[in-house]
């Protein structure tokens, strides 16, 4: 385990063999690339393995409610990009009659909640509230614009206050496209909002949607608008289904990596949790999580690259982020408040700055791939942007 003089040490120097120059790599980064230079070592697998193991967390979950035929199954193949089939075939029981998906497959950030479609007959929904209210995060009310029945899922909604008044809940008034007058649209949504709003005994928010069954289709919208929505929310979530204006190549090939970086963000700020454990798993994620993005662009980290992408991000951000790890590890060991507050700070931070950190690789690594020059600037307001938007999920 390194000590606090070791993680505050401003850098190391060597020298670079191809150019003859002198370069400085911040003392945290150096850790990092021993850990991606040496991954079978048995030292650092353990901590690879250790950190990995135990870093499970209960994962956001966004409860979907609504009538049979609402458009629940495709509004999660909008939110998440995914065809028909695989949402259909993608969904395993979580109570006799409610169904949990799980995005993305094989390394989960969220799960989405689907309870049976409220009105069935002989449907009795109060066992499903009771399962599915206790494990969600958020509560999505679908609800057609053509449908004006809605008392079904209004006695929902308020037994779901009654018991757990503090739920957020988001009304989707999807179907836009069913009613293409504007009056009668805004006569149905008004209905169909104050009905619900009555339930809730509050003031709900809500957004338009048009879903079309099948695959994604160039005429729907309103999932950015429910994105943001979410941001207020569960702004974890908000950054895996934010959809980024595809401006260029890179942002594209970000993009079907966005799940695997949050992923070892949520690894990285759930095992700093714990005093002095996350002084050793979190270098150790981030370096299996560096490790995996330079495998994806087929691109190998050498010292000199990772010298090099140190230097392009700042080395005073970095030298900054190293000092302040270390100092939050020795909060940590505080009794009574560095186990908790001081804890929860830390695993904040440490997903935050996991999340920037991955998100800052993958422009690096893409630039190296294409054969491009790494511009400094473009890097650090990158890195900048994924930090302030990843600190977010310090409100959840």
């Amino acid at each position: 385990m390194l000590s606090l003089s070791e993680y505050t040490a401003p850098h190391e120097q060597y020298i670079d063999m191809d150019t003859g120059r002198r370069h400085t790599m911040n003392r945290y980064f150096e850790r990092l690339w021993q850990a991606i230079a040496k991954p079978g070592s048995e030292g650092e697998q353990t901590d690879v393995e250790t950190a990995l193991a135990g870093a499970g967390r209960p994962l956001p979950v966004i409860w979907l409610l609504g009538k049979t035929g609402a458009g629940k199954s495709s509004l999660i193949r909008a939110l998440t990009g995914l065809s028909a089939a695989q949402v259909g075939n993608g969904f395993a029981p979580c109570t006799r009659t409610a169904d949990m998906f799980d995005f993305p497959e094989d390394l989960p950030v969220m799960r989405f909640l689907d309870t049976r479609g409220l009105g069935e007959t002989g449907y009795d929904p109060a066992d499903d509230l009771e399962a599915c209210e206790k494990r969600s995060h958020v509560l999505l009310v679908v609800a057609r614009l053509d449908d004006p029945v809605q008392s079904e899922v209004a006695a929902a909604i308020s037994a779901v206050r009654k018991r757990r008044s503090d739920t957020p809940i988001i009304v989707v008034h999807n179907g836009a496209d069913l009613l293409p007058e504007e009056q009668t649209r805004f006569r149905a949504r008004q209905q169909t909002q104050q009905v619900f709003e009555k339930a809730a005994g509050r003031e709900l928010a809500s957004v338009e949607t048009v879903l079309l069954p099948g695959e994604a289709c160039a005429t729907e919208s309103g999932i950015d608008a429910l994105v943001t929505a979410l941001d207020t929310v569960i702004p974890e979530v908000a950054l895996l289904l934010a959809r980024d204006e595809q401006r260029g190549a890179e942002r594209g090939a970000f993009s079907e990596l966005r799940a695997k970086v949050l992923w070892y963000a949520g690894a990285a700020g759930a095992s700093d949790l714990v005093p002095v454990v996350g002084a050793v798993t979190v270098p150790a994620i981030q370096a299996e999580m560096l490790r995996t993005l330079g495998k994806r662009y087929t691109v190998e980290w050498t010292r000199s690259r990772m010298t090099e992408f140190t230097l392009a991000l700042g080395a005073g951000a970095a030298a900054r982020y190293g000092a302040s790890y270390a100092i939050r590890q020795l909060i940590k060991l505080i009794p009574v408040y560095g186990q908790t507050a001081g804890a929860a700070a830390a695993g904040a931070v440490s997903f935050a700055a996991t999340y920037a950190l991955g998100r800052a690789a993958a422009f690096y690594l893409h630039r190296k791939q294409q054969g491009l020059a790494i511009e400094p600037d473009e890097l650090r307001a990158l890195y900048t942007d994924a930090l302030r938007r990843a600190r977010r999920e310090r409100r959840r």
